[in-house]
This record gives structure tokens, sequence and C-alpha cells, in this order.
């Protein structure tokens, strides 16, 4: 069983979800298995998929209901990258990457406010018209959408991406969601430029592929709130966003 496993983690594949952890051990299990379905509607078959956990030594136990559930699905699916402590989201990303197998790189938030069900959309997208960045928006197209925030998170989080939309011009809707695909090459070559570490990541990552003028197209999909654990998102954040659609705008 040893040699089979290691000879499975040196053999590329297609797909690397990169899902960066911290205390989601309620979550964990549910996102699993909806990846892990999301995958067999899109007929993508487990030899040619990982998912790989970047946990961030989260006090909750994360890493134990990780390893809890590695025995009850194919070898070399399902793959865990312990960090230190946290450390930020963007190099949460760039340390998963180190341990990917995958042609393309699927990232998205573990607390299930991103449902993988768009993921087979998203596939279909890029082969369709082999983009670089297949990214799920909430504010273009039938079937898109914000569920289960107030309406002051609403307005900051469309403040936000306004204001993005504003100074940056991406043309792209949705500068803030963090459910997308990339072509591996093309998330490798972004990432050495990268700056920012924390949330506005997603944000950087997005304008610099625009910038660098790969392809992108648009998937809508529905957010809702975590349904278990605390947000992340606090006034630290906000700031961190700020400085950085500062710094991108004069680069």
């Amino acid at each position: 069983f040893f040699w089979k496993h290691l000879y499975a983690m040196t053999q590329s594949c297609v797909y690397s979800v990169l899902l960066p952890t911290y205390n989601e051990r309620e979550n964990l299990p549910y996102m699993i298995h909806l990846l892990f379905e999301a995958f067999q509607v899109a007929h993508v078959p487990p030899t040619d998929y990982e998912i790989v956990v970047i946990d961030d030594a989260s006090p909750d136990g994360t890493a134990a209901v990780f390893a809890e559930l590695q025995p009850l699905y194919p070898s070399s699916t399902l793959v865990l990258t312990s960090r230190t402590g946290k450390l930020g989201l963007g190099s949460a990303y760039t340390h998963g990457l180190q341990h990917a197998r995958g042609q393309f790189i699927v990232i998205l938030d573990c607390d299930l406010s991103h449902h993988p069900k768009f993921l087979p959309a998203m596939i279909a997208k890029q082969k369709e018209g082999d983009y670089d960045v297949v990214t799920g928006t909430r504010y273009v197209g039938q079937g898109g959408g914000v569920y289960g925030w107030n309406l002051k998170r609403k307005l900051v989080s469309k403040g936000a991406n306004w204001l993005a939309q504003t100074l940056l011009r991406p043309g792209v809707s949705d500068l803030t969601g963090s459910f997308r695909l990339y072509k591996r090459k093309c998330f490798d070559s972004i990432m050495q430029r990268m700056v920012s570490t924390g949330y506005v990541f997603q944000m950087e990552i997005i304008v610099r592929a625009s910038r660098m003028g790969f392809h992108i197209a648009e998937v809508p999909i529905t957010f809702v709130d975590r349904l278990f654990g605390e947000s992340k998102l606090g006034s630290l954040e906000i700031a961190d966003y700020l400085v950085g659609l500062w710094i991108l705008f004069w680069a």
C-alpha cells in the first residue's frame, strides 16, 4: 500500500483543489463529500483530481478530522499539508501549490459559502473556450447571487467591488470572489508577481490575470453565509483590502 500510494503521489493529475482551512472541523467533511460529488457529475474520475487541504494549525482539530476522513476516500485524492499558524490566505495558496500535481488549480473557501455544485459548469466553460481562468460571479448571469448576509455586509461587499471596478477596470464582474479555476501555468506565472497575502489576494490575482492578457470567463454562482464557525473577515482584513486596492491602482 505504501509504495502504491507513493507512486500515485508522484504522478500528475488534471485538477488540484486548494482548500485553506482554519477551524473548519465541522465544514471539512461536508466540503470534501460535495467536491467528490461535483467531480462525479463532471465525469472526472478520482485518478484525475486531488484535494489539497492547507491547514494553519487549527486549534479545533481540523487536521485530526482530515486524518479520519482520509481512509474513506480513494488513495492520493486527499492531501494534507500543515503550517505553523495563520500566515495569510495568499501564502496558503502558495504553500498548497508546492504540493499540488494538477494541470488545473481550483480554489474555493472551505466554509461552504461556495457550493462545489458549480464546479462542473466551470470545468465545462473552461473546455468550451480553452480559458486560462474561469471565475465564479455573484453579480451577473442567471443564478448568481448572495444569500444569508445582512444588509450591512451586502453593502460592504458591493461597495468594495464597485470601488475596485471603478479604479482598476479589470473587465471582471466579481473581483472579491474566491471560487475560481486556473490553468496551472497561468496560476504559477501570476503567483510570481503577487504582493498581497491576505484577503486582498483574490482581487489582486484576478486583476493581474487581466493585465497579463490571460483569457477569463465567468460562471454565475450563489454565495451563502457559512453554516458553521465564525467569519474571518474583520476590520483588519477590510483595511488590508483598501491598502491593496491603492497599491494595484498605482502599479
